[in-house]
């Protein structure tokens, strides 16, 4: 596990000053939630941290070691499970290992290890046409895990699934958390699913983007969905949606900088 710490991160794509100021952090072992308006650069500001994309301005510090622009440091999962349609399960998720030279039999005995936990054992021989699409991204979670076990960047993992595999999905990612042992950057439309998931939330503005709020989620993860019983929901839940609502001042203001 790792602590992850983003400082002044700016970025101008094309002559769009997309990202202007960006400061967050994960605590070790935690899961930061990125909420913010479509196009407002979350998934550019995954891109820096992975190395993908170097910033014109600021860092990213992962246990207290700058990696800003260097690659190989991170897990990260996209929307698509990405699974090659010619390769078992089994092989797909071995595909990080293979890349790191472990030879064949060895990878996929470390797969093998980590499939129940997974819930893909009895699984690994089939293709990915073969499987639901909430296996589908569980096994590229498992492929993302084995690249790079301490730090895990989520950019709308669940996404594309219908509303009951998400949900499915969701509960699972906490249940398999524990067993993750990583810290995660999770970006996410969809506040509830924040809330249900996450630690810390972090909402950005519209472009050029800052942190709007933060806010640390004040009750514990659950196995299950939160309800309003706990009514610190509420009141946490209002916030980042005041937050989230863009006033026409504030867009003009956009326009101007």
């Amino acid at each position: 596990m790792s602590r992850i710490v983003l400082s002044g991160i700016r970025k101008t794509l094309g002559n769009l000053l997309t990202l202007k100021e960006v400061s967050l952090e994960a605590e070790e072992g935690t899961i930061a939630g990125i909420l913010g308006p479509s196009g407002c650069g979350k998934s550019t500001l995954l891109n820096i941290v992975a190395g993908l994309i170097r910033p014109d301005a600021g860092t990213v510090m992962i246990d207290g070691m700058n990696v800003t622009g260097k690659t190989g440091q991170v897990s990260y999962m996209q929307q698509k499970d990405l699974l090659l349609p010619s390769r078992s399960t089994l092989d797909n998720i071995a595909i990080p290992l293979i890349l790191k030279g472990v030879p064949l039999p060895e990878a996929r005995s470390e797969v093998r290890r980590h499939l129940d936990a997974f819930g893909l054992s009895g699984f690994e021989h089939h293709y990915p046409h073969q499987l639901s699409g909430g296996m589908r991204q569980r096994a590229a979670l498992l492929r993302t895990y084995l690249f790079s076990s301490r730090v895990l960047l989520l950019d709308e993992p669940f996404a594309s699934l219908d509303a009951l595999t998400r949900r499915h999905m969701q509960s699972w990612l906490i249940r398999v958390f524990a067993h993750l042992q990583a810290t995660i950057l999770f970006v996410t439309h969809d506040l509830d699913e924040a809330l249900h998931l996450c630690d810390r939330i972090y909402v950005l503005s519209e472009c050029p983007t800052v942190v709007k709020l933060a806010v640390e989620v004040p009750f514990r993860r659950p196995p299950s969905w939160r309800t309003s019983v706990d009514p610190r929901y509420a009141a946490v839940r209002d916030s980042l949606l005041e937050a989230l609502s863009v006033a026409p001042e504030d867009r003009l203001d956009n326009q101007l900088d």
